[in-house]
This record gives C-alpha cells, sequence and structure tokens, in this order.
C-alpha cells in the first residue's frame, strides 16, 4: 500500500508542510522541483527562508494561522534563491488536529506552468493539423509529378536529336527534385527502432560528424551529467533531431570559427511535457553564441518552410520537432544576441508508440 508520502511525491502540485511556527516539516518532488531546492535544505528552517523577498509570503501565512482558515492567494511572485522569479498561485490550508505536528498546508502551483501546458498542447494540435495537410498536399503533388516524369522518359525515347535529351533530363532531375522535397517535408515516416540508448554516445556522434564536417573549425563544449540513465529511443532518428539543431546553429553562426556550441545533459525530475507529468525527464540544451533569432521569428521557427536564409528549406527544425514529439518529448527554443539555446526534453519512461 502506498504511504501518505508517496502519494504526495507523485502528486504533479508542489506541497509545502508547516508546524505551528512555520517551519517546514516537508517538502515533496514537486516542490523541490518548483522552489529548485532540496527537502533536506528546507526541514527546520522557517518559511521565509523557501524564497527571497518573503514578506508577502509571510503576510498571507500569518493571515492563515491567525484566522484558523482556508485562503487562496492568487498570481503571488516568488523569488528562487536560484535568482528566477516565478508566478504562482497559493492555496494555503490549515491543519487542526493532535495527531500531527503539521499545522499548515501551502500548495504552490504555477501559473507559468498551467500557460506552458496549453501552450504544448495548442503546438501538438497544430502541428498535428499541419501535418495532415501535408500529407493531402504531398499526394496532390506526387502523382502529376510521376506523371510528369514518365512523360519526360517517353518524350525522351522518340527525339531525333540526342542533344535534345538534355531538356527531358532537367524536367526528370527537377521533377525528383521535388518529390524528395515533399518527402522532406513529410519528415520521417518509418516506425520508430526503440531501443536503450545512452543519449550521451548520441551526442558524441553528432559532435564527431560535427567536427569533420567544419575540419574541427567550431568550438563544440561538452557538459554531461553521467549520473543520466539510458533512455528508450530511436538512435539514429535522435542523431538526425540533434544534428538539424546543430546544423541550423551553424548556418545561422555565419563565421564557423568564431562558433562555440555547448552540448549540456541533465536530469529534470516531476516535469510536464504536454499534459503528461513525468517523474524523469532527460534535458538536453544546445546552446550557441550566434546572432540570436529575431523576436518576431520565434513563434514560427519550427513551422516548415520558415527560414532566414535566402538559400535555406525551412525544414531542419520541423523534422527535428517531428522526431522528438514522435519521442514522447518536446523542443522548445529561447534566443537573445549572443546566446540562443534550443532544450530537448525525453521521458525517461515508455509511454509513446
Amino acid at each position: 500500500m502506498p504511504t501518505t508520502r508517496d502519494i504526495l511525491d507523485n502528486i504533479s502540485t508542489a506541497v509545502v508542510a508547516l508546524d505551528s511556527d512555520m517551519r517546514v516539516l516537508s517538502v515533496n518532488n514537486s516542490g523541490e522541483v518548483l522552489l529548485e531546492t532540496s527537502e533536506a535544505r528546507c526541514l527546520g528552517h522557517g518559511a521565509d527562508e523557501l524564497v527571497l523577498q518573503p514578506a508577502a509570503l509571510m503576510e498571507v501565512l500569518e493571515q492563515v494561522r491567525s484566522s484558523n482558515s482556508p485562503l487562496a492567494r492568487r498570481s503571488m511572485p516568488l523569488f528562487l534563491h536560484t535568482g528566477r522569479e516565478i508566478c504562482a498561485d497559493l492555496l494555503l490550508t490549515p491543519v487542526n488536529g493532535e495527531s500531527t505536528a503539521v499545522a499548515l498546508l501551502m500548495e504552490i502551483l504555477p501559473v507559468d506552468r498551467l500557460l506552458k501546458i496549453s501552450r504544448e498542447e495548442n503546438i501538438y494540435h497544430a502541428q498535428e493539423t499541419t501535418r495532415e495537410m501535408l500529407r493531402g498536399l504531398a499526394h496532390e503533388i506526387k502523382n502529376p509529378l510521376g506523371g510528369v516524369r514518365g512523360a519526360a522518359q517517353l518524350l525522351a525515347r522518340e527525339l531525333p536529336n540526342e542533344e535534345l535529351a538534355e531538356y527531358t533530363n532537367i524536367i526528370i532531375r527537377e521533377a525528383d527534385r521535388l518529390r524528395d522535397l515533399v518527402d522532406r517535408l513529410l519528415g520521417p515516416n518509418q516506425q520508430l527502432d526503440r531501443r536503450e540508448i545512452n543519449i550521451h554516445e548520441v551526442l558524441e556522434h553528432v559532435r564527431n560528424l560535427i567536427s569533420a564536417e567544419t575540419d574541427n573549425r567550431v568550438t563544440l563544449l561538452r557538459d554531461y551529467d553521467p549520473s543520466l540513465p539510458d533512455l528508450v529511443g530511436d538512435r539514429s532518428q535522435l542523431i538526425q533531431a540533434i544534428l538539424n539543431i546543430v546544423r541550423n546553429a551553424l548556418q545561422a553562426a555565419g563565421d564557423v570559427s568564431d562558433c562555440q556550441i555547448t552540448l549540456r545533459s541533465r536530469p529534470q525530475r516531476q516535469f510536464t511535457i504536454g499534459a503528461v507529468r513525468h517523474r524523469l525527464v532527460c534535458r538536453l540544451d544546445i546552446e550557441d553564441n550566434g546572432p540570436g533569432i529575431p523576436e518576431d521569428m520565434l513563434p514560427t521557427i519550427f513551422l516548415p518552410m520558415v527560414t532566414g536564409r535566402a538559400d535555406g528549406t525551412g525544414l531542419g527544425l520541423t523534422i527535428a520537432q517531428s522526431i522528438i514529439t514522435r519521442h514522447g518529448g518536446t523542443l522548445v527554443c529561447s534566443s537573445e544576441p549572443g546566446r540562443t539555446c534550443f532544450t530537448v526534453y525525453l521521458p525517461m519512461e515508455v509511454h509513446h508508440a
């Protein structure tokens, strides 16, 4: 039978238990993740040490203690000791009874997390709509392309002058190029070959490929967490996804000799992807020191045919996101001049076919 602590550690809401003196008695796993601290660091310390600038938090805690009645406080800013600010809804409930030392339960629900879940669900549905539209478009394009190509081949056989065959060869080559472009728009269609893989071996493979392509002129830094366990995924497709992201960074940098790319891995606990809460995910950061992505392009960079380069197809990031999504993960981007970071989140459990 699961204990009360087991239940608390497996819910997505951050819960902090306080005694009558407003000292911390326990922090569940979600609370550790949200407050970016550990329960061991908090035990026995006052609630005012949970965050920086705690005056507003302590005011509502004191109000609940003195009135002995529940209280909800919406959109309260909390400044974490890591320097990050979050906006959260607080639900404060007094606990009455002699059988427990807990005097007050504080539930913390980050507003930005709810917005993130909603945004990711909207992105997922938009991707599905785009994918269905592309499948239909591909069918409508490839059928007449096959006819054009076949007609060009037949015409080439009837031409009296072999020099004229160059024109039919151009038609055939361009038809093949358009067919390949449509196939790339659809992304990988084969089933995932799921096996246990070491994500650092995948990153190292990409690193070696990029080093060879750039003749070792780009600076590739490693920042791996060796404690990460193996995950289940398709090695070749994950290599393709990460390779596309790194190549995108190289193309944005322009001058390869000044480009620095960091490959970073970290575990992340109690993380929500879409509407699914995962106990453990693998976080991969691909960070570069390039010029950054224009702010007006950020919402659309994962859409097909969106590119900032005149000679680009805008398919690399689209395919990368499709592969990550098929693994049950998500791909996000943050950018400013001098720093662009693509972050891949991959669940360590298998929930997706």
